[in-house]
């Protein structure tokens, strides 16, 4: 590996990165190892440096980004209970971080620049130092400007310090992702200009009365399921394209260990092996109950591990197709190496329905965009949007082992400025629901609901207060926000306190899905789980869902609150959330600033209002 960097930095310094090509992609290994097809790293200590070097793919050579050398980054290997420190040098002309996904590390070790820490200057080394206090599938990635998008991501496994749960006999690794030869700067250039520029799957909407006339009155596309499609993006696996066919080997009768993460900028993945069904073991790094299923939808930056055992001895595709089946990566998985499967085709584009709209068919009063909020089923209006709709999808199931859960009326406090274009008419939980564009595949798909946690949630307490928070956008000046603010116009971070249990509900009031992601801490996921919700550090937030997360706030120190669709966050979807302790002895609801409107809750879980910082 040293050799192999060294010979990539002098490829550079003398601009031989053509006569270089065939040696490109130099770290692909055989599948025989039972690894992800680059170097896997181990131990306590981590020397990783950040800098440029050239990548062929589909027989095309660019410059990537990233760690050590390699698309994607090495595989880091950790033990639960270690003290690890990771030595980070900065080998770019601009400032450079890593953000350890997932991993919950003190707060100035989390690696944000001017959140957490202060960013890695040009030239130099930083240290991360931090206990592994947990288990499981993780990743890890810049967080300064738009690098990650140019290769700077890679792969962590934390082995238990006790016995594994999930039995299995061979494992790989899978770091899904989406390149592009272009700049990502400019691709962001392009989206601010015309934020429909990049998407090819627009159909004609001629019928000004029908409902091509309603979207177009709305001046939305029912295919905008994707900001950057497959005409821009070359779709990979471990850094492999479909052409570059990475492969993994099996015996018959094995069970075999996939570790899926979604490391791409902007796509979510269907994520499928045809003909043979997958179990899911473990959802963001933690272990679940197993659920069987044949397809499931990935939000960018979320992590699967399924088990699968193939009992015959022939080749099988390893599928993820983007959202907006543009394009998809495709590996071959087989008896024997260097076998290659046939690609499938891509499906039929789907299209957005009235529900992604925030409106059921016939309801018409959404179309002002502005001119309505949510209502609860309480409501008139609600009762007649809700006609056709099955009932047990838009509603939380009420636990039987904690507080009920309903849905509630929320007023929201939103910034009514360009940046919103629209709120929801009608929203509701759509987590029986599996990703968009599922509905109608003929096999089984995983949904949020089928989630169980394996062992029981440490805290039962109900939630104290709800604080609401709205996704908001102005789709076609490509303007992305919380409650209507962008990240640059915050004048003040969300509060948690100190040890109290909070729910956050996020509502989509924007024609796409939104991958929510909260550092320094889990969130449960209330789905109707009693004691084994699951716990997550990332949540697809779907067009016109209502979803809402328990969280304990245990890790004093600023976190970034974040959307994980690269350009989304760079436009202004992101805030801070402070978990800061409390001043006295007074609880976290009576000591709430003024003009922060807090909401406490019953003994139900019910709430009395919104609460927003």
């Amino acid at each position: 590996m040293l050799n192999r960097r060294r010979m990539l930095q002098t490829v550079l310094g003398t601009g031989a990165t053509l006569g270089a090509s065939s040696l490109l992609p130099a770290w692909a290994k055989s599948s025989s190892n039972g690894n992800l097809g680059v170097p896997s790293l181990s131990g306590t200590r981590f020397d990783l440096e950040i800098g440029q070097f050239p990548v062929r793919l589909n027989g095309k050579v660019g410059m990537a980004t990233g760690i050590n050398g390699t698309l994607p980054g090495p595989l880091l290997r950790l033990r639960e209970g270690d003290d690890v420190t990771m030595n980070v040098t900065n080998r770019l002309a601009e400032d450079t971080s890593i953000h350890w996904h997932g991993l919950l590390v003190p707060f100035h070790m989390d690696g944000v620049p001017g959140v957490s820490f202060p960013g890695i200057k040009p030239g130099e080394t930083f240290k991360y130092q931090f206990k592994v206090p947990q288990n499981g599938t993780y990743w890890y990635h810049s967080h300064s400007g738009l690098q990650e998008q140019l290769g700077h991501y890679g792969p962590i496994v934390i082995d238990p310090a006790g016995t594994d749960p999930v039995a299995y006999d061979r494992e790989y690794v899978l770091v899904l992702s989406d390149w592009s030869f272009t700049h990502p700067h400019r691709i962001f250039d392009k989206l601010k200009k015309n934020a429909e520029s990049l998407n090819f799957n627009r159909p004609t909407l001629s019928n000004p009365t029908g409902l091509g006339g309603m979207w177009g009155q709305m001046r939305m596309s029912p295919r905008d399921l994707a900001d950057v499609t497959g005409e821009t993006y070359t779709y990979l696996i471990n850094g492999h394209s479909t052409a570059d066919n990475f492969n993994m080997v099996f015996q018959p009768g094995e069970r075999v260990r996939l570790r899926i993460i979604n490391a791409s900028a902007m796509t979510l993945f269907n994520v499928r092996l045809p003909g043979l069904p997958m179990t899911v073991v473990q959802a963001d790094g933690l272990n679940v109950q197993p659920v069987e299923t044949d397809e499931f939808q990935m939000g960018v930056a979320e992590t699967y591990d399924v088990i699968i055992a193939p009992t015959e001895a022939r080749a099988y595709a390893f599928v993820a197709e983007s959202i907006d089946r543009s394009g998809q990566a495709v590996a071959t998985l087989g008896p024997r190496a260097g076998m290659r499967v046939d690609a499938p085709a891509l499906r039929a584009v789907p299209m957005l329905t009235m529900r992604d709209m925030g409106m059921a068919h016939g309801d018409m009063a959404g179309m002002s965009g502005m001119g309505r909020m949510d209502h609860g089923p309480d409501t008139a209006t609600a009762g007649d949007d809700m006609k056709g709709h099955d009932m047990g999808a838009m509603s939380m199931m009420p636990d039987p082992h904690g507080p009920a859960v309903q849905p509630v009326k929320i007023e929201a406090d939103i910034e009514r400025g360009p940046g919103v274009a629209k709120v929801s008419g009608m929203t509701m939980s759509r987590l029986g629901e599996p990703g968009l564009g599922l509905d109608d595949v003929p096999h089984r798909t995983l949904t949020y609901n089928q989630l169980r946690a394996l062992d029981m949630n440490e805290d039962h307490r109900p939630p104290g207060r709800e604080i609401v928070i709205h996704l908001t956008s102005n789709m076609e000046r490509y303007m992305w926000s919380f409650d209507g603010v962008k990240f640059s116009e915050v004048t003040e971070s969300i509060k948690f306190y100190e040890g109290e249990r909070v729910r956050l509900t996020l509502v989509n009031d924007t024609m796409m899905p939104h991958p929510i992601h909260l550092h320094g801490m889990f969130f449960d996921l209330v789905n109707g789980g009693g004691h084994h919700m699951p716990r997550k550090h990332t949540v697809t937030v779907k067009p016109a869902d209502r979803v809402s997360v328990d969280i304990t706030a245990e890790h004093v120190g600023d976190w970034a609150f974040h959307c994980h669709l690269l350009y989304h966050m760079h436009a202004g979807m992101m805030q801070v959330v402070s978990v800061i302790p409390p001043a006295d002895d007074t609880t976290p609801a009576e000591k709430m600033p003024a003009g922060q409107m807090n909401m406490p809750m019953d003994h139900h879980g019910m709430n009395h209002g919104e609460g927003k910082s």
